[in-house]
């Protein structure tokens, strides 16, 4: 495939890897860059030559988040996309809030759908929507230095996607969402949430590596042992959940400090109202071992 405006797609030694393109904007997710990388994952899918994907990010960071800022010159997917990419979702009425959020969540969906396996490798910023793409993959491994996190739980609605419950448990999970705070990927693997975190230096070899593994095996073989896990999971609820996390969203859409955080965008912008709302959380860190021992400032104190 080409002629995609916001992300990079090629095909190598039985893999395909996608990768993010929007560094400038640390890959922040827009309605264009969703949808591109929803025909790119089925186009691996459909690609005989193709035994497993590699998701990544080009730059410094993996994924930053959802792109709220607007869609930065790209063409909107439908007449609608225009307004809704320049005005905050709260401006929406609640039904079609729901209706944005549910395309974007099958757009979404089809890492986990597909037949492939999917590979996420993550360095750098891993936030929001950028968990969202890596919790859905079939395995992350991740640089030991990478953030992982999901900041706008503070003020700007709920998680629209809900695979951290099932990869680190209810109380990491809860942790990590009630507050916003991050975690390196070291901690990232220690909680579950990652299958690996290696030096940056080594990502790409041991991201390489496994896909290499892949590409021995039969891709139909490799569809069947993805499914029954996958299908494992659905009986634990998580396809049905997925769902309920979008209606949940648009009921945190509606809370008073989503509503707070519309205003201060309208009012002060979009960067000044995030440096004010995470200031408070000083370096936004959690801590997986010992005690979170803070600084003046809110800063984790190091052993």
């Amino acid at each position: 495939m080409s002629g995609f405006a916001t992300i990079l797609y090629e095909t190598h030694s039985g893999h395909a890897r996608i990768t993010l393109n929007r560094p400038a904007k640390l890959n922040a997710l827009s309605y264009v860059m969703q949808n591109e990388l929803a025909e790119a994952l089925w186009e691996a899918d459909n690609d005989t030559s193709v035994h497993s994907v590699i998701l990544e990010g080009a730059g410094r960071a993996f994924c930053a988040g959802y792109d709220l800022s607007g869609a930065d010159g790209e063409v909107p997917v439908s007449p609608v996309e225009d307004k809704a990419s320049k005005s905050y979702r709260g401006h929406r009425s609640i039904d079609d809030d729901a209706w944005q959020l549910e395309r974007q969540q099958r757009w979404r969906m089809a890492i986990f759908d597909m037949h492939k396996p999917v590979i996420a490798k993550v360095q750098g910023y891993c936030l929001a929507g950028g968990c969202d793409l890596a919790l859905m993959s079939d395995m992350v491994i991740a640089a030991d230095t990478a953030t992982f996190g999901f900041p706008p739980a503070r003020d700007l609605g709920a998680l629209p996607n809900q695979f951290w419950v099932y990869h680190c448990g209810p109380q990491w999970a809860k942790r990590l969402m009630l507050t916003g705070d991050t975690v390196t990927g070291r901690e990232a693997q220690q909680i579950g949430l990652v299958m690996k975190a290696v030096p940056e230096a080594d990502l790409e070899a041991e991201v390489t590596g496994l896909a290499a593994r892949l590409a021995l095996i039969d891709p139909d073989l490799l569809s069947a042992n993805k499914r029954i896990v996958n299908l494992a999971m659905e009986l634990m609820g998580a396809r049905t959940l997925q769902r309920l996390a979008v209606e949940n969203d648009v009921r945190g859409h509606n809370t008073r400090a989503a509503g707070g955080f519309r205003r201060s965008v309208q009012e002060n912008g979009l960067k000044a109202t995030l440096r004010a709302r995470d200031a408070a959380f000083g370096d936004g860190r959690a801590r997986v071992d010992g005690a979170e021992t803070r600084d003046a400032d809110g800063r984790l104190i190091e052993d």
